[in-house]
Formats: C-alpha cells, structure tokens, sequence
C-alpha cells in the first residue's frame, strides 16, 4: 500500500458538480421525501430528452430494470435467454431470478462485445430444435454498444425481443442513437462508479408506453388503483427515491462533459503507452462512439515483461486502484458447468490479460502521470514497480 500521505486514486468514483447538493436539498425541504414527487418524474424527462426515446421508468438499480424488462416480455420458467458471456453477473442474475435459463454468448475480439457470427451458428441450431430463446440480453460493454447493425437483424429474424444493457454504456452511441435505444427496452445503471451516478439508481427505457407502464406497475408492488391496498399479482419495491433522482437531474446535466472528459482520459493513456510493447487497448468500433466509461487494456506478458497481475499489485502498491476485467460468467461458480456457453475463448483470454485502469472523469493530469509511471516502472523492473 502507498504512503498514507499519497491521495488514493479510485477505479471510477462520483464526479458531483456542485448542482447536485443544491437540488437533493430542495427536494429535501419540499418534503418529498417518498418514493413518487417531481423530481423522479422530471429526472425520466430529462434522461427521455438526453437519449431521444419516449417513456421511461427511474427504479432502485439497473439490475431492478433487467428483472422488470424480463417480466413486461412475459419471460419464465422453461424460457431461454441469450446474453453476453463476458460482463457483469447482473445480466445473468436477472434471467435467474425469473426461473429462465441463460445461454451465454462468448466475444468477438474486435469489439469485445457479444459476438454476432456465434449468436447466427446458436440462434440456427434453436430453430433446427424448435427451441428459440425467449429472449436476449445484450450488454453494451465497458462504455460501447454491441454491434446492433447485425445483431438486430438477427434476432428479429428470429422473433426474439432484444433488451439492451447499457449499464456502463449511457453516453455512446451506435450511428446516430443513443446507447440504451436499440433494443425493445434499454437498462442504464446510475451505481456510484458510473458515468453519471444517484448514489443507486437505474432507469428502463422503451418505446412501448405499455411496457414501460407495465415495469412502473410492478416497481410499486403491483398496487392497484384504489383507495385501499388492492394486490392482485406480486409486485417489487423498486421505485427510485425521489431525493436520488434530484441528484440525477443535477448530474444529467453534465453527461455530456464527463464523457468527453472519460474519452480524453482514454486518450492520454493511449498517448502515453503508445510506444510500450505489450500493450493493447480495448478497440473503439467505427460504428459508433464509445463513452470509454473504463480505459481497458491488455497485458502481452511476454513483449510488457510482466504479467497483468504484475501491474495490478504494482499499482495497489502506490494506493492506486486497478481492477481486472470482467470474468466470464461461464467461468464463474454460480454459473460453471451448469449452464450453455457458446464459445468462451476470447472471454477467457480477455480476462486473464485484462486490465481496468482508473478512468473517473475527476482524474487530473498529475494522477494520470502518476498511474502511467507505476505502469512504465514494472515493464522496466521486469515485473515489479522500481
């Protein structure tokens, strides 16, 4: 660990730009304290505006908006549901927690994202069966959308309702749309490592009015409209707070800037390693832009000279966060040998190379050279920090 006087540097911490505090307090003298009042009700306005789609619902986590998005598509036991292999458990979690059974769907190694030839070879295979999954689940990863220019056509070859997770990817685009907009429903994660953040939070997105009323229903514990407590189905508690929706309005308004600043983070990193053998970064797909929530990269450990675990330590070292990248879900307990995976390799090898570097938009010049330096320092010292 670094000196005690040498400033951590976090993974992606909350970038607050002072409008925040002002607006949670005003929500907070106006007494709507509960989960409904209009701050909730202007913070889906203004996340419908900044991503151009028409309805939305603000509930409690993206995890809470992949659950309802799997319910409003009427998806259950004995259903199937495709999703990417490499991501977050939340995705797969999901699919669980409506008794469904996921499939998972290795990369393509350009864009790290679910691939589109192995999902065409799967999606074959289940018409041949006459099993075709009920749904999919594709994960827009580290900041870039999947490449919903084939897998679109695909699924809808196949009658299979997209649900796109753009947990990490609010910001990017695909073309001229907004990362969250390509499926039938989208997901975006306010966590506090993300881009923008309400402490917790997330929001469900489509262009069905019916889903999206569907989704608010049930996130309220399925209360019927009367005067009295009226429950004819069970319901969730996954309404946002509306205190935490003033901060997301405050932090909304600045989306735009953070991703620019996350993209020049990204930037300078590349600047700086440019010429360091045995460093790749994550490709940015020329059908879109990414909002670079993490700068990714992969350790070759024979041209670096070290391996990435090497730089992981090396960094904690100097009380510098780093994190490995996602470990596929084939590979993970819960989930090993019990369930399809298709493909898997690239998952794999990503993992065991990859390396999530400090990327929140709050970052100066000073962390960034210091990061780099610890970096340069254990490709010099043949695997550790000099």
């Amino acid at each position: 660990m670094g000196s005690v006087n040498t400033p951590r540097i976090y993974l992606s911490p909350p970038h607050m730009s002072g409008e925040e505090r002002a607006l949670l307090l005003e929500a907070f003298d106006s007494n709507w304290i509960a989960p409904a009042g209009p701050q909730l009700a202007q913070f889906e306005r203004d996340l419908c505006r900044a991503v151009k789609i028409d309805h939305a619902v603000a509930l409690t986590s993206g995890t809470a908006a992949l659950h309802l998005a799997l319910l409003v598509l009427g998806v259950g036991p004995g259903d199937t549901v495709v999703t990417s292999d490499l991501t977050f458990a939340a995705s797969a979690n999901a699919i669980r927690y409506v008794g469904a059974t996921p499939i998972f769907v290795d990369s393509d190694q350009a864009t790290w994202n679910l691939s589109a030839g192995l999902l065409e070879e799967l999606l074959e295979r289940c018409a041949r069966e006459n099993h075709l999954p009920r749904a999919a689940i594709i994960v827009d990863l580290y900041g870039q959308c999947a490449d919903y220019g084939a897998l679109l056509p695909l699924c809808e070859r196949y009658r299979i309702p997209v649900i796109e997770d753009a947990a990490e990817a609010l910001g990017a685009t695909f073309g001229e749309r907004a990362a969250g907009t390509l499926g039938a429903l989208g997901v975006y994660s306010f966590n506090g490592n993300k881009i923008i953040t309400t402490s917790g939070g997330g929001m469900l997105v489509s262009r069905n009015p019916d889903w999206i009323a569907r989704a608010r229903h049930l996130s309220t514990q399925a209360r019927e409209a009367t005067v009295h407590y009226e429950h004819r189905e069970v319901g969730f508690n996954y309404r946002l707070s509306n205190l935490l929706a003033a901060v997301g309005v405050g932090q909304l308004r600045h989306l735009d800037e953070r991703v620019e600043r996350r993209r020049a983070i990204c930037a300078s990193y590349q600047a700086a390693l440019a010429d360091q053998p045995g460093i790749d970064f994550m490709p940015e797909a020329p059908y879109g832009r990414a909002n670079r929530w993490l700068t990714c990269i992969l350790i070759d450990p024979d041209r670096f000279g070290a391996d990435r675990d090497a730089v992981r330590l090396a960094l904690e070292q100097a009380n510098i966060e780093a994190r490995p990248l996602w470990k596929p879900m084939h590979l993970q307990p819960v989930y090993r040998d019990r369930f399809e995976v298709v493909g898997g390799e690239v998952g794999e090898r990503l993992y065991e190379r990859g390396l999530c570097l400090p990327s929140g938009s709050s970052l100066t010049g000073a962390d960034l050279e210091r990061i780099v330096e610890v970096i340069l320092q254990v490709s010099r010292g043949g695997g550790q920090a000099a």
